[in-house]
């Protein structure tokens, strides 16, 4: 029976320390740094493998980090079996001294251990078109930003619009028009303004890219069923899709919920519980796509449906429209129900949990 041998990598973009650990005689060898190169890696591993005889089995395991899924793949094509610890899952002291060397042992022996979280590894083409849709929700930002800009800029030379809307036709004609008392001022506005109309057609190119990426084979359906629901269009519905990849790997709705970290903490000592706010933990991504969609539960009205979702609905089965129907009116029941008691910030964070969780029973068929 061939030895499992064990090897922690502290992966960095100038080097990779590494150690190896087996599990009998409980002891830590081969301790090294090298230059962040496949080859260097492959070579050490030959070298232990030929140190043990030419018998030993390899697990390989690094830290999710700025190296992604490149160093996965690479171990993987080589044949070499290799595991992304998720980093909240290593056990960290309070005051310890932390090295790259130390960090390498630590991995070393979760990987033994089994003490760690693994990081789920996407497909290509998931991984592909997640970063394309991160790179939209980028441009979105400095669109955002730029909007911001321009309100402060108008502000701090008392140029007020007195419309009610701000961004819409009528308050960008009077943008154009506004003067100032000195003309650089209006210069720069106009610089701004540029800006913004460059940021404004890049991400309507980014977003049509986007529906295209939506009608693919293996997105068109998932896509048609999840835009059911209020709230989803064809971006949260695709960064839905590529960010989880596969939803069956998570057993029930609940623990989708907590993936998101959705779900709220908890602080029990003896007889005493304590429920905290919502972890943030997981994908920080996706937990705002879905609060941003359960703001539109806070304008909706129950029993009510836009001609815009059922136009979106067209084409579904009658049982999945049915499903997104009776989510749809429950969570604005909700909405409704905490936020008369409540904040109403508490209210959609509720509502995004339980519409995380419809999520989950619509891409897993899971809708009685």
């Amino acid at each position: 029976m061939n030895s499992i041998t064990y090897i922690g990598m502290d992966v960095h973009s100038t080097s990779y320390a590494l150690c190896a650990f087996t599990m009998e005689g409980q002891k830590f060898f081969g301790q090294t740094s090298i230059n962040p190169d496949i080859k260097e890696l492959v070579k050490y591993l030959k070298t232990l493998n030929a140190q043990q005889g030419g018998k030993a089995e390899f697990v390989c395991g690094y830290e999710a980090g700025c190296l992604g899924y490149t160093l996965y793949h690479e171990l993987t094509a080589k044949g070499y079996k290799c595991v992304i610890l998720a980093p909240t899952t290593i056990p960290s002291a309070a005051n310890e001294i932390k090295t790259d060397k130390r960090d390498a042992r630590k991995i070393a022996k979760c990987l033994a251990y089994g003490t760690y979280s693994p990081v789920y590894v996407p497909t290509d083409q998931d991984n592909a078109v997640k970063e394309y849709i991160r790179m939209r929700d980028d441009v979105q930002t400095m669109l955002k930003q730029t909007k911001q800009q321009i309100h402060a800029l108008c502000l701090r030379h008392g140029k007020m619009f007195d419309g009610k809307c701000r961004w819409t036709e009528k308050h960008m004609q009077w943008l154009r028009k506004v003067e100032f008392t000195n003309f650089i001022v209006r210069e720069t506005l106009d610089e701004y303004l540029v800006t913004l109309g460059q940021l404004s057609d890049k991400v309507e190119r980014l977003d049509k890219r986007i529906e295209e990426f939506s009608r693919m084979d293996n997105y068109a359906e998932k896509v048609r069923k999840l835009v059911c629901f209020k709230g989803i269009k064809t971006h949260t519905a695709m960064s839905l899709i590529v960010e989880t990849s596969d939803f069956r790997r998570f057993p029930s709705a609940p623990q989708y919920a907590a993936f998101l970290g959705l779900v709220p903490g908890e602080h029990s000592s003896s007889d005493s519980c304590h429920r905290l706010s919502i972890t943030k933990a997981g994908n920080t991504h996706l937990r705002r796509l879905l609060t941003e969609a359960a703001n539109s539960y806070s304008l909706a009205r129950t029993g009510r449906k836009s001609a815009n979702l059922k136009q979106r609905q067209q084409g579904n089965a009658p049982e999945d429209i049915a499903y997104a129907d009776k989510a749809n009116d429950r969570l604005r029941r909700k909405y409704v129900r905490i936020a008369t008691r409540s904040k109403a910030n508490i209210a959609k964070t509720a509502v995004a949990r339980e519409l995380a969780c419809f999520v989950w029973g619509m891409m897993n068929n899971q809708i009685f």
